[in-house]
């Protein structure tokens, strides 16, 4: 078998949280930002952080590495996709596989990091995590009309997302705008393969979903354990 790809982590938290009433990403978990959670899963795995946040934020340099964690902390864009590319510019060259990761998902674990960049490191372009959808989910047609989905077919995606770091690249080298890279990487003709993601890997886009992650803590925290950071690159 063999090493390990070098792997990075993009972690996005330059949203304004309009949905949430506030920048979420420094909402409370059990005391630490979200973002201090999300920094933290991708230590765990990856090589090395990079951090994009909203630019008004950003402090001087080495005080923002510090309180982050992260290896680099740079400014994001307007839109998700012009942080994702805020964070590429400040990857190293010879990076091989670069994780992306929403920092509103606080709860994603080792094991999920993991699975996304082995699979990119067995041939894939891109590697998802998705989780089948439960719901009845009905479509609207144009007419006003509604139909009925088959949620046999239908998956939620989750973060982090891996991609083969040159494929990711030239995803974003058009300045093309998606709110999932995959389907950049998808539409260049890029392998894009699915891997288990976790129902307790949730997104908090509103403050009740605040609530849910912090019961769901205890667990994740048992998961995780206390081992060392950097299973696969440290």
């Amino acid at each position: 078998m063999g090493a390990a790809p070098l792997a990075w982590a993009i972690v996005v938290a330059a949203g304004q949280g309009t949905r949430f009433g506030a920048r979420k990403q420094y909402a409370s978990l059990d005391g630490r930002p979200l973002v201090s959670w999300a920094v933290e899963a991708a230590r765990r795995v990856c090589a090395g952080v990079v951090l994009v946040l909203p630019s008004d934020d950003l402090t001087p340099a080495e005080d923002r590495r510090s309180r982050w964690e992260a290896d680099l902390v740079v400014a994001g864009g307007a839109s998700r996709s012009d942080s994702v590319r805020a964070g590429l510019a400040a990857v190293p060259d010879g990076v091989e596989v670069i994780a992306v990761h929403d920092a509103a998902r606080p709860l994603a674990g080792p094991s999920l990091w993991e699975a996304t960049i082995a699979a990119v490191a067995a041939g894939a372009d891109a590697a998802i995590p998705t989780i089948p959808v439960t719901d009845t989910v009905r479509s609207v047609r144009e007419d006003g009309s509604l139909t009925t989905l088959d949620r046999n077919s239908l998956f939620a995606v989750q973060t982090p997302q891996a991609f083969r770091a040159g494929a990711l690249r030239g995803a974003h080298a058009g300045g093309n705008v998606a709110t999932d890279d995959a389907s950049l990487v998808e539409a260049r003709g890029g392998i894009v393969v699915q891997v288990a993601g976790h129902p307790r890997n949730l997104k908090v886009t509103h403050p009740d979903d605040l609530l849910v992650v912090t019961a769901l803590l205890p667990a994740f925290l048992q998961e995780i354990g206390t081992g060392p950071l950097g299973s696969l690159n440290r």
